[in-house]
């Protein structure tokens, strides 16, 4: 019974879609639930502050060199091995998890060296004492890119094999992990209790998917093949993506230096608003992209553009029809969400009043937000991550710029309203852009 609940395969994008998105949503419950609590016990103040600016510099190297190899170039091509030699397949996930895990290791002792310097840059505003203590932090959460790493290597094999069930376990691990760090370990580590709950959450994120990764027939095997032919493919897919993730983590990180110049408990504000538009990007946006991207990747690697076009777009009006309507009740009732949320304990009337404005901005951009994502995994399914690349660049430069603008005489809901305006921008470059190129081929 275990194996089969391990082993559970989802034969339709549909079906893999209902199973991602019921995870997602019981996730991003979770995460809520975490945000409550965070924000019951700490309210907007120094120590959140402290916690999401020691959150950043781990995400990103997370993001960079994780995301850069798995979320573009891994899965289309490891598809494409598993439909021709399956040891071959075997061969390119080792190299790839050992070649990540050994790069991890070395950038991570030398960030974490570098940790004081680099926090200054992430957040300036900040007191000596509040930096003393986000530097602390960061250090022990970067031990999370290293789990994570291994998650995204399984991830990406549960994905190829349509293992959608056990995937989808992972966040939610990840946020009762960080739960668990919240109502425990603050208890006797004090606010370090936060970056050990990051890490438990990372360590039970890819402990949950080896056993189904075991079972579709991966063996670990120490091979750092770096002139494996699919290696040299990821690798090309690499820079371009990287590039691109950069730009997104450095929007977060910009985001972060400016909330640190306005009123305190801007950045909590800022990344708790967030996550609240989150929920259902993940649910609606996020489930039906990784229920998607294998198949676009099988129908790219046949060169079957009628297929891949029914695929695409099917999947692009469920997301519409499903988005839409969430966004406009975000709009309508934001106060009223953020209070049922996290109004409770220290989180008092004026930061629920802020956090809704916030909130409502931030709504205003959530179908971009949910079709880009869509968009992104059409190209790579291709092996194209250069044309989102630059789209991206320019689509950055505009969301920041709004942001800086608008924060100037808005606050912190300048930021969001800037950011929404960057992903309406993005979306429209990327539809124009990709239907030209699909219909080259």
């Amino acid at each position: 019974m275990i194996k089969a609940f391990l082993n559970n395969k989802s034969k339709t994008i549909a079906s893999a879609a209902m199973i991602l998105g019921a995870a997602s949503l019981v996730s991003r419950f979770l995460g809520l639930i975490r945000d409550r609590i965070l924000a019951g016990t700490f309210g907007a103040g120094d120590e959140l502050d402290i916690y999401y600016a020691a959150f950043r510099i781990p995400d990103l190297v997370f993001s960079l060199l994780v995301l850069g190899a798995i979320s573009a170039g891994f899965i289309p091509v490891f598809i494409s091995y598993l439909q021709k030699d399956k040891d071959k397949a075997w061969h390119l996930a080792n190299s790839v998890l050992n070649l990540m895990t050994l790069s991890l290791i070395v950038v991570c002792l030398v960030l974490i060296v570098f940790a004081p310097w680099l926090m200054k840059i992430i957040a300036p505003g900040f007191s000596s004492e509040k930096m003393s203590l986000t530097i602390q932090l960061t250090r022990i959460m970067f031990l999370s890119p290293l789990f994570l790493a291994l998650s995204a290597v399984f991830g990406g094999i549960l994905q190829s094999f349509r293992r959608f069930l056990v995937y989808s376990l992972g966040p939610i691990m990840y946020n009762l992990g960080i739960i668990f760090g919240v109502i425990f370990l603050v208890e006797y580590f004090g606010l370090k209790g936060l970056a050990y709950g990051v890490v438990l959450g990372a360590f039970l994120h890819a402990i949950i998917q080896i056993p189904t990764a075991y079972l579709c027939g991966y063996r670990w095997q120490p091979v750092l093949d770096f002139k494996f032919e699919g290696v040299k493919r990821i690798f090309k897919m690499m820079p371009p993506r990287i590039i691109n993730l950069a730009l997104n983590q450095m929007t977060l990180v910009i985001m972060t230096i400016l909330a640190s110049f306005l009123a305190i408990g801007s950045i909590t504000v800022y990344n708790l608003s967030y996550n609240i538009v989150s929920f259902p990007l993940g649910v609606f946006g996020v489930s039906f992209v990784i229920a998607t991207f294998p198949e676009l990747s099988k129908q790219a690697q046949k060169k079957n553009i009628p297929e891949f076009n029914k695929v695409f777009y099917t999947t692009f009006r469920k997301i519409l029809f499903l988005i839409i309507p969430t966004s406009l009740i975000f709009i309508i009732f934001n106060k009223l969400i953020v209070k049922i949320i996290l109004g409770t304990g220290q989180f008092g009337l004026e930061e629920v009043i802020l956090t809704s404005q916030t909130l409502g901005y931030f709504s205003i951009g959530l179908f971009a937000e949910a079709l880009i994502l869509l968009f992104l995994r059409g190209f790579f399914a291709w092996e194209d991550t250069k044309t989102p690349f630059l789209i991206g660049s320019f689509a950055t430069i505009v969301r920041l710029s709004g942001a800086w603008y608008l924060s100037s005489f808005m606050g912190v809901p300048g930021l969001a309203l800037g950011f929404s305006i960057g992903s309406i921008l993005h979306l429209a470059l990327l539809f124009i852009v990709f239907r030209r190129k699909i219909n080259e081929y």
